[in-house]
């Protein structure tokens, strides 16, 4: 069996996400055995500065896990540029990673998944990353599935896979429309990722994930998913504003192994109708939300980067 991929864990001042993030990824049956390498970012003012201080000495009483390296930064990165070269960082000296950040809830299968997922699709050109994370669809999906693209919230790549990352939106955005992809891209208009890009271009966002997914869907790569959940984001309720909105997306954990058995290596069309199907009746009035939310913390938490 190949060495296990190091799993890649980005902080800011959020401590009892952090915790809970933490504590799931030591449940975790392979956490024992896998380095754990702890990338915090430093404070955007000195406001902050005291809550960061206090996550920090928390970091230091984690134990559970084959190594633990945390990285502090003394300058605020920035979550895009902190993931970007954090990820950039590891893949260098590892070839490939499992990223997680401080909102992201685990299932104790989670880390036998990815690994099992990076090991079967290594050498597999095709294929640019695993997730963890499924839309809480009410139907059926496949045991696993392909959809063309990249994720963010608990995923995995290679050397070669990161290596295809485009930073520059505007080459990312040019590319779509000059090959008349944006349709597509927006997931047959059920979701306005091309809004998210533009918005990334003209600084209203700083997202590296939608740079990641254009990149990814680009080159025609594929990303592995499960038919269930192994990741929950606890995160989109930072707000009391937002109260209920992160329902629609609240998945619930399977707490039971996912086994990656041999499927055709292309995009799961049965799949990928039953994720249009869930986002389109909801893009009128969750959307509105949703880059609310995102507007707010990008300003408020964590991911504005000055």
């Amino acid at each position: 069996m190949n060495s296990l991929a190091p799993i890649a864990l980005f902080v800011y001042n959020r401590i009892a996400h952090t915790k809970q993030t933490i504590q799931a990824l030591q449940n975790n049956y392979l956490a024992k055995d896998s380095e754990l390498f702890i990338f915090s970012d430093g404070p955007k003012d000195k406001l902050l500065n005291e809550k960061i201080l206090e996550l920090r000495s928390y970091l230091t009483t984690i134990d559970g896990f084959k190594k633990i390296s945390i990285i502090k930064r003394e300058e605020n990165f920035g979550l895009a540029k902190s993931i970007i070269t954090g990820v950039t960082q590891i893949v260098n000296d590892y070839g490939r990673v499992i990223v997680i950040e401080d909102d992201l809830v685990t299932s104790p299968y989670f880390l036998e998944y990815m690994n099992e997922g990076l090991n079967k699709y290594q050498d597999d050109e095709r294929v640019i990353s695993i997730h963890g994370y499924v839309y809480p669809i009410k139907h059926k999906l496949p045991k696993t599935f392909f959809i063309k693209g990249a994720d963010c919230w608990g995923w995995a790549t290679w050397k070669r896979g990161w290596d295809l990352f485009e930073n520059d939106g505007q080459k990312l955005l040019d590319e779509l429309r000059a090959k008349k992809l944006t349709k597509k891209f927006d997931f047959d208009e059920t979701y306005p990722y091309t809004k998210m890009l533009e918005d990334q271009i003209s600084k209203k966002n700083n997202s590296w994930a939608i740079r990641w997914y254009a990149s990814a869907f680009l080159k025609d790569k594929l990303t592995l998913y499960p038919g269930k959940s192994l990741v929950n984001n606890i995160g989109l309720d930072n707000s009391g504003t937002h109260c209920g909105f992160s329902d629609d997306f609240d998945a619930e954990i399977f707490m039971s192994r996912i086994s990656i058995n041999p499927i055709d290596i292309k995009e799961n069309i049965k799949a990928k109708k039953l994720f249009k199907d869930f986002l389109k009746p909801k893009r009128k009035n969750i959307f509105s939300k949703f880059f609310k939310l995102i507007s707010d913390l990008l300003k408020n938490i964590y991911y504005e980067n000055k």
